[in-house]
């Protein structure tokens, strides 16, 4: 049997934290930011953790087991 792949483009834009859970970035904070917010924009610039409801979907994505 061969060995699972993990997806490149998931192993680029998830981290794992100590805990388990998974550490991702805000989307809408690449360009065009001249018409959001300074708050809005501070906002995005903090990580956040992908929900409980798209974890396995990730977790599969980077070949982790449960």
């Amino acid at each position: 049997m061969p060995k699972m792949k993990t997806n490149s483009s998931a192993k680029k834009r998830f981290k794992l934290t100590a805990s388990g859970k998974i550490k991702r970035k805000h989307a809408f904070k690449r360009h065009i930011l001249t018409k959001k917010t300074t708050t809005q924009k501070r906002r995005l610039t903090h990580s956040g953790l992908v929900s409980p409801s798209d974890e396995g979907l990730v977790k599969r994505m980077l070949v982790i087991g449960k």
